[in-house]
């Protein structure tokens, strides 16, 4: 089960989410469709829906079938990413643009 605490993404869901995911796991024909180290298709069950682009393009070719272990490394890359994008804006703000005045 997802984490949704602190996140708006299940309300951003479109109300027929049921029946997409539904047809999205019949189409991938229940297995997950991540890639292994060796480029071969991974041999679990999808139990998740993932979005490929990160948004909310809900449309059926920016979704596809994931094991639970695949999609939570994904979300973890992402979460990650975003992260490091906050981090680096803040720090982009508060940058002082001037030498220390003991450096001069």
């Amino acid at each position: 089960m997802p984490n949704w605490s602190g996140s708006d993404r299940r309300s951003r869901l479109p109300k027929d989410w049921p029946k997409i995911r539904l047809r999205v796991l019949r189409r991938d024909g229940g297995q997950c469709t991540a890639l292994t180290e060796a480029g071969e298709r991974c041999v679990s069950t999808a139990t998740d829906v993932d979005h490929i682009r990160p948004g909310d393009d809900h449309s059926m070719e920016n979704l596809r079938s994931l094991c639970s272990w695949h999609h939570r490394q994904k979300s973890s890359r992402e979460g990650a990413a975003a992260a490091h994008a906050r981090r680096r804006a803040i720090e982009q703000r508060f940058r002082r643009n001037e030498a220390h005045p003991g450096l001069l």
